[in-house]
């Protein structure tokens, strides 16, 4: 374990996923949705490919026995990718990613409901109180129902919190994937999914970039799939329980990168909110860590015991 490298690749790519949200947001009054998601996933797949190819391990890592599995998850994937895209096109850059807080909120909330997984009241209490940050966030955006007729960014914020739901039930399908998959296969076949799915938005109209657009697409593949190695990579280096609050760092990215590029400043509400968020994710991530240490002695005893009547 190299926990100082991992802790360094996953903020890299936090900042490579802001790169590319940027991207999407500079083009999103130009560029459907469903041609973005295209973009995306389509170049995305070239770095992905190359590293397998490097680590030796294409074509191998490709092989699955769960290709159903794959399609529900670049199903439940993609459609949380045109979601956030259409959110992000119509939300300062810092609310958005703010909003999109609550997936792993509800993703707890559903390991416990569709895989059986042990939730404890420590654990629901952090979630509950996450929710309320999200709520804390979402309400100047929301208000009454006549503000969707009317606002955008009240559309947006509706896209957002759909998004983190599909998200969450991406991130089930992909825990339930790891069981027999390898990380090449779910990525590449999520690429790939994507592709395909993205060709369902046609009747809707694509059109034909300019110069410009087209290279802020590339962008948007080689930033969202570099991003997507660093972050596999950094689970390989260091424990979850140093990389998943790192996270939250994109925050900093949303604020920074939307000020100076849009002129956008994250409203108060949206600060709070996402303060709220961070500590109960925060907290989440302590309470599993202090669950492994108390755990492990035992784990320990009983290999030990175990190992001692075998001799």
């Amino acid at each position: 374990m190299k926990p100082l490298l991992g802790a360094s690749l996953k903020l890299v790519s936090t900042f490579c996923f802001a790169i590319m949200l940027v991207s999407i947001k500079t083009i999103g009054d130009r560029v459907p949705a469903g041609e973005v998601v295209f973009f995306r996933s389509a170049i995305a797949l070239v770095p992905v490919l190359l590293h397998l190819m490097m680590q030796g391990d294409f074509p191998r890592g490709l092989k699955t026995d769960r290709p159903f599995g794959h399609i529900i998850r670049s199903a439940v994937g993609v459609t949380s990718m045109v979601l956030w895209f259409a959110a992000v096109q119509r939300l300062p850059l810092a609310d958005g990613m703010a909003i999109t807080y609550a997936a792993p909120l509800m993703t707890v909330a559903f390991a416990a409901i569709l895989l059986g997984e042990t939730v404890r009241i420590h654990r629901w209490a952090a979630v509950a109180v996450g929710f309320v940050g999200v709520l804390v966030i979402l309400w100047p955006h929301l208000g009454d129902l006549d503000r969707f007729r009317e606002s955008q960014q009240a559309l947006g914020a509706l896209f957002a919190l759909c998004s983190s739901v599909f998200t969450a039930f991406a991130m089930i399908q992909v825990r339930s994937l790891t069981v027999t998959e390898r990380t090449g296969a779910i990525v590449v076949y999520f690429c790939i999914g994507c592709v395909l799915f993205s060709f369902l938005s046609l009747p809707f109209g694509w059109v034909v970039p300019s110069a410009r657009d087209f290279w802020l697409l590339v962008l948007t593949g080689v930033s969202g799939g570099i991003g997507q190695l660093l972050l596999t990579q950094s689970y390989r280096l260091a424990d979850a329980s140093t990389i998943a609050p790192l996270e939250y760092t994109s925050i900093v990215w949303g604020g920074i990168l939307g000020f100076w590029i849009f002129g956008e400043l994250p409203t108060g509400a949206a600060v709070i909110g996402s303060a709220i968020v961070v500590a109960s994710g925060v907290y989440i991530v302590y309470r599993e860590r202090v669950l492994q240490l108390r755990t492990r002695p035992a784990a320990e005893a009983a290999t030990a015991t175990v190992g001692g009547a075998a001799e």
